[in-house]
């Protein structure tokens, strides 16, 4: 076991020694406190072990179940393979797949799928052999794959360290409040949930676990607002980690008086860039929210404000573990907790890490990010859209010949869309969106469109001369209409 991985099993184990009685996890249907969650995990890890493979698979709703498990496999020395509720069957299967996962932990829904891949029941578990070298690096803890800029997602292997590293930090960076009671909204799947899961055990808090329906949150983006509301409410938790989608619906609530922010104490927003004037509609509402910055390749959050070191605007000044420096051109460069390679590639052995981001540090250390250097775009519930992945989706169906996708601090994508004939009608469009829309997961669907009056061309200054889309031409160009209130619209369902 790892040195981290050791200290917080420790930690776990004198919390079961000295918190006995002390509620841990708490279900939709059950709770379990300090010395319950040990012993079980402890015989979870038996059963592990009785299994003897090396790569699990959970597919599971939030819960206590899920969390167990997750534990048991860390304290193991497993490779635990997170899958996201709002991949794809296909992004599923080819997680499975390059994964090599032999076992799979997952909800009873997931039954004709897993048998389609190959996938045998026995007992609780779903098993299936594999033959050929493993593909990933020596060590991998936590298998994580980013939320889809293409359709076949990448796989990021980190290590136990890495992530209990930056579960500690977090604890540490949230202790100066002292949230005794965390609640997970974001699915555990998600590498800053699934920390900050690690983060309320270390300190011995009580970790809320309902269920996404019980929440109101379906797929990527879904979010019944009512019924979120009303499992806070009956809650009442102390600390949160948000998308900025989701502090914009409990800022709008607690605006309108639907929501108690009083008995938060520590609110952390990512995943996506936060609009300035947000965060201060949300610290108006008594919302005590506090932006941070992170990646999957880097174990999640390396930089955060914190209640003694805030500054608006700014993703905070880096976590004590991590060391961050600019390029050249601005890209900001981050060592410290770094991946150990990408599943299937070949390890990485750079101390740095290039995050893609461009950002400016002021004379107190506090990083500020001034935008990304490639095309993907991140939407307001920090999902990882690559737009020419849509496209491509878009302009293949027969009916569309030019089509832009945009999405960035978004909680829905709209497409700019160029007919490949003059009498094509707007109802043709709207199927081929539709159409275009059911081979896409949720996060990525186009959910309005526009349709242009003149195409994109290099004479319009919208094409490069190869025929590539000028992006920030074009974004310029059309601002109002990818962003105000839409002329068409199409369901993403």
């Amino acid at each position: 076991m790892s040195p981290e991985t050791e200290r917080f099993k420790q930690t776990l184990r004198q919390h079961a020694e000295h918190q006995t009685n002390t509620l841990a996890l708490w279900g939709d249907h059950s709770r379990l406190d300090y010395a319950t969650l040990y012993a079980e995990v402890v015989y979870r890890q038996q059963r592990l072990r009785d299994e003897h493979t090396q790569v699990v698979a959970i597919a599971l709703d939030n819960g206590i179940d899920a969390m167990l498990w997750d534990l048991a496999l860390l304290f193991e020395g497993l490779t635990c393979v997170a899958l996201p509720p709002f991949f794809s069957p296909a992004q599923r299967q080819h997680c499975l797949e390059q994964s090599q996962a032999a076992l799979v932990i997952a909800e009873p829904a997931l039954q004709e799928e897993l048998q389609a891949a190959g996938y045998e029941k026995r007992g609780e578990f779903w098993r299936r052999r594999f033959s050929g070298p493993q593909r990933m690096p020596a060590g991998t803890a936590k298998l994580t794959f980013t939320s889809g800029t293409t359709g076949t997602p990448k796989g990021v292997c980190l290590s136990a360290d890495s992530i209990v590293q930056v579960a500690r930090e977090l604890y540490q960076a949230s202790k100066p409040t002292d949230p005794r009671h965390h609640l997970a909204l974001l699915p555990l799947a998600i590498l800053l949930e699934n920390i900050g899961c690690y983060a309320a055990l270390y300190a011995g808090a009580t970790l809320s676990l309902p269920g996404h329906k019980a929440l109101g949150i379906h797929g990527a983006s879904g979010v019944d607002v009512p019924q979120l509301l009303a499992c806070l409410a009956s809650r009442a938790p102390q600390s949160l980690i948000l998308v900025p989608q989701l502090l914009l619906m409990l800022v709008t609530a607690a605006e309108q008086s639907a929501f108690d922010a009083r008995s938060l104490r520590f609110a952390a927003v990512g995943g996506a860039r936060v609009a300035q004037s947000l965060l201060q509609r949300a610290q108006q509402a008594g919302i005590p929210v506090y932006e941070g910055y992170g990646l999957s390749e880097c174990a999640s959050v390396v930089c955060l404000n914190r209640p003694e070191a805030t500054r608006p605007g700014s993703v905070g000044q880096p976590l004590p573990h991590v060391q961050i420096r600019l390029a050249d051109d601005g890209e900001v460069l981050i060592k410290g907790s770094t991946l150990l390679g990408y599943l299937g590639d070949a390890p990485h052995n750079d101390q740095w890490w290039p995050s893609g981001d461009l950002g400016e540090f002021d004379a107190d250390g506090f990083l500020y990010l001034k935008g990304r250097k490639k095309h993907q775009f991140v939407t307001s519930f920090g999902r990882n859209v690559n737009p020419e992945w849509v496209e491509a989706e878009l302009t293949q169906r027969g009916s569309i010949a030019q089509a832009f996708v945009y999405g960035e601090a978004m909680p829905t994508n709209h497409a700019l869309l160029w007919p490949q004939r003059a009498d094509c009608t707007d109802a043709q469009l709207a199927a081929a969106v539709a159409e275009a829309n059911h081979a896409l997961p949720d996060y990525a669907k186009v959910h309005h469109w526009t349709r242009l009056e003149q195409p994109f061309t290099h004479a319009n200054g919208l094409l490069t001369a190869n025929g590539r889309p000028r992006r920030d031409a074009i974004v310029e160009r059309y601002r109002t209409s990818l962003t105000e209130p839409v002329i068409r619209e199409e369901s993403a369902s």
